[in-house]
């Protein structure tokens, strides 16, 4: 099993930047695959962004050039930077690991990230 804390949402104004963190309860180098999502009011969750175990990476068109996915492994922890925010970037974004099974599957808590004037 692991768990999953997030950090790092929070208000902010068109155009500019946060970034979210995910602290995993064990070495990520064991886990997968970790990734983002989001999900806005009214809508279905969708993937933002994933990394390998191997550091493969992954976005999605909405998000590519502005998003950037990394992790740190010695501190079990995986980072969603997020430039040139628009308001249609408003979700609440959930951390995600898949184990190698490509079944086992874990969320984090979720974060709220809010783009407004």
């Amino acid at each position: 099993q692991v768990q999953l804390v997030e950090s790092g949402g929070g208000l902010v104004q068109p155009g500019g930047s946060l970034r979210l963190s995910c602290a995993a309860s064990r070495t990520i180098l064991s886990i997968y695959r970790m990734a983002w999502y989001r999900q806005a009011p009214g809508k279905q969750r969708e993937l933002v962004a994933s990394i390998t175990s191997i550091g493969i990476t992954n976005y999605a068109d909405s998000v590519t050039g502005r998003f950037t996915i990394s992790r740190d492994n010695t501190e079990n922890t995986v980072y969603l930077q997020m430039n040139s925010l628009e308001p249609e970037d408003t979700a609440v974004y959930y951390c995600n690991a898949i184990e190698f099974d490509l079944v086992t599957m874990y969320w984090g808590q979720g974060s709220q990230v809010t783009v407004s004037s």
